[in-house]
């Protein structure tokens, strides 16, 4: 496993910009394939982005598609989560999660970064 940072989060207005930060230790970091996931208040975690380890393969939920990137710096152990027109609704705990296989679960999370998108 690995540990993993989230950072970036914080309160903005509506149409504004964000860029999420998860920083993993360890030496195989491009072994993983990563992903974010959010909770809002009351609602179940969904799923939000996706990478593979390489990042040369990427998919998206419907419902930000097109305004959020996912992306990772192997040199870094960083993945990153552009977030461009920001909508009330994307308000929730974002984490960021790895996994060295498809065949199995993620099951190495962060602790999470808050994103409040205001009217």
């Amino acid at each position: 496993q690995v540990q993993l940072v989230e950072s970036g989060g914080g309160l903005v207005q509506a149409g504004d910009s964000l860029r999420l930060s998860c920083a993993a230790s360890g030496r195989t970091f491009s072994n993983y394939g990563m992903a974010w996931f959010r909770q809002a208040p009351g609602k179940d975690r969904e799923f939000v982005a996706r990478i593979s380890g390489s990042g040369d393969s990427t998919y998206y939920a419907d419902s930000v598609k097109g305004r959020f990137t996912i992306s990772r710096d192997n040199a870094k152990n960083t993945v990153y989560l552009q977030m461009n027109s920001l909508k009330p609704e994307d308000t929730a705990v974002y984490y960021c999660a790895a996994r060295l296989s498809i065949l199995v679960g993620y099951n190495s999370w962060g602790q999470g970064t808050q994103v409040t998108v205001s009217l």
